[in-house]
């Protein structure tokens, strides 16, 4: 076996169990991975990521109902409404150049990794329910929506599903973790459906690399209970903010990338700081209400 496959497969145990711990993240590793350490073209890497964690996401989604994490209902109507956007995505994107899909996509890794740093807990349900606060047509227009990105740069939405369950749904953290597996492996096989139109892709190593980030994902699951909810979202937004500020170094040309990822981490900076200033700092209660 070829030292560059037995990188893939050890790595893409670290992608399952970011996805079953985190409820999302997995294409935001498995697509640099399939791209960057594999030698796969970027739109053969799209789809595919959205092939392994649909059916990674899917098995993980079983281990998360014993655990009483999924929230059917939210997950069936936004999974739906984002079935319908990442097909649209997909079949754009096979027509899209490479280089172009990755930038957008450490974009939006950047983007949302501020909103989760700076975002404040705002859980609105309780255990085993399902928010009150979210009305259907929200959650189909944010379903489309992140559908829609979904199947343009092959991230199966969990790094936007998350924070849109947990900062506007009021899921806590487990729940929103689990419910976004669901949707994830909804919108991933819509995706992939897109992409097979225009992508072909490489089987043999699809099905491999597809069996072990399941095993990986299986023991990020066991791992979600046993981690503080605070902790889960501080660390998945500081997760994705590296994951962009890398796919910037590697896509941008100098000295474009460098500044924008050298922005970027000190915007995180700024964030992190202001908000341990907020939740510890008495004198300063407009930074606790804005974070």
């Amino acid at each position: 076996m070829e030292l560059s496959l037995v990188l893939v497969l050890v790595l893409a145990v670290v992608v399952g169990i970011t996805l079953g711990l985190f409820g999302g993240g997995g294409s935001l590793l498995m697509v640099p991975l399939l791209t960057y350490v594999a030698g796969t073209e970027p739109k053969e890497a799209i789809a595919a990521s959205l092939f392994i964690v649909g059916v990674t996401s899917l098995i993980s989604t079983f281990a998360h109902t014993r655990a009483g994490n999924v929230r059917w209902r939210t997950g069936v109507v936004f999974g739906a409404a984002g079935m319908v956007g990442a097909f649209l995505g997909g079949l754009v994107g096979g027509h899209l150049p490479g280089a172009l899909l990755m930038i957008a996509f450490a974009l939006m890794m950047v983007a949302t990794a501020v909103s989760m740093l700076r975002g404040k807990k705002n859980n609105l349900s309780g255990p085993g329910e399902e928010p009150r606060s979210l009305p259907l047509r929200r959650v189909v227009l944010d379903g489309l929506v992140v559908g829609v990105i979904t199947g343009l740069v092959g991230a199966g939405g969990g790094f936007l599903v998350v924070p849109a369950l947990a900062l506007l749904g009021g899921l806590a953290m487990p729940a929103a973790v689990g419910t976004s597996l669901l949707v994830i492996a909804m919108k991933s096989f819509a995706g992939l459906a897109g992409y097979m139109a225009t992508v072909s892709v490489d089987w043999t190593l699809l099905t491999t690399v597809t069996a072990v980030t399941v095993v990986g994902s299986l023991i990020g699951t066991l791992l979600t209970s046993r981690v503080p909810e605070t902790i889960l979202r501080k660390g998945f937004g500081v997760f994705v903010l590296i994951m962009g500020i890398f796919v910037l170094f590697q896509e941008l040309p100098a000295p474009l990338g460098p500044i924008l990822a050298v922005g970027a981490s000190a915007l995180a900076g700024v964030l992190l700081l202001c908000r341990l200033l907020s939740d510890h700092c008495p004198l300063l209660p407009s930074l606790r209400a804005q974070t």
